[in-house]
């Protein structure tokens, strides 16, 4: 099993719209990755390590494939119209990384 996590920097000033990402982007990202898709997790940052102190990603998306190549032949055809989508939520520059779940 695979993750791939797409990280939100909470940069000072930036904008998030957690309530599109929630309700409009990642229904049709399940939509256009099918069966392929195992699952979604979306974590909205709270806080940093110090009390009071901003948390380092204002969100996280998390979508679970069973391989590497399953996630490519997905996300490949729609990675234009998905990728496209971002603007509709945030101004940051999100980070993506792929994982392997080991636990």
């Amino acid at each position: 099993m695979i993750k791939v996590s797409v990280f939100y920097p909470n940069n000072e000033g930036s904008k998030f719209d957690m309530g599109y990402y929630c309700n409009s982007h990642i229904p049709m990202v399940k939509q256009k990755l099918g069966a392929a898709l195992k699952g979604v997790f979306v974590e909205q940052g709270l806080g940093g390590p110090e009390p009071g102190s901003r948390a380092t990603y204002i969100a996280m998306g998390h979508l679970l494939f069973d391989s590497v190549e399953a996630f490519q032949a997905a996300f490949g055809p729609h990675a234009q119209a998905i990728m496209g989508d971002v603007p509709n939520y945030t101004d940051t520059q999100p980070t993506v990384q792929i994982s392997e779940v080991k636990i």
